[in-house]
């Protein structure tokens, strides 16, 4: 009795992901069509490691990314995690499979030992707000003239 009972739950299980996976693959299409509406901000590269520089030396990178969306992107505030880094943005929308660029300036002025920045993207793609980071040490005035 035991068996048949495992029997029959196996055979139902095996019909319900079937039926499952038929309906997972039209769902799915809907939701790629979905996640292409609207704006979409999709960078190249979201961190960039400086790596070792001396206290007092600025770095500047570029952040490319595109809309990947089917409308335009407009990018309506960028913030950094400390008033060390600067963030420049376009103010201009960016068409729908069109390039733009964040610059970000981080100065290592006063800023020895491990640095994590974080640059907030606030934008009306979906999800509204996107990070991006840099990263790097900084070698102490000292340390970098041994």
């Amino acid at each position: 009795m035991k068996k048949a009972v495992l029997i029959f739950i196996a055979a139902s299980a095996m019909l319900i992901s079937c039926n499952n996976s038929a309906t997972t693959s039209t769902e799915s299409g809907a939701n790629n069509e979905a996640a292409v509406k609207g704006a979409s901000i999709t960078f190249q590269k979201n961190n960039f490691d400086f790596g070792k520089i001396p206290e007092g030396q600025k770095v500047t990178h570029e952040f490319e990314f595109v809309n990947n969306g089917s409308e335009p992107l407009i990018i309506s505030n960028a913030t950094a995690s400390c008033g060390c880094t600067i963030p420049e943005y376009p103010k201009e929308p960016i068409a729908p499979g069109k390039t733009g660029v964040i610059k970000v300036v981080f100065d290592s002025s006063g800023r020895p030992g491990m640095q994590n920045k974080i640059v907030s993207v606030t934008s009306n793609a979906n999800p509204s707000l996107t990070e991006i980071y840099l990263t790097g040490e900084v070698m102490a005035k000292a340390a970098a003239a041994k």
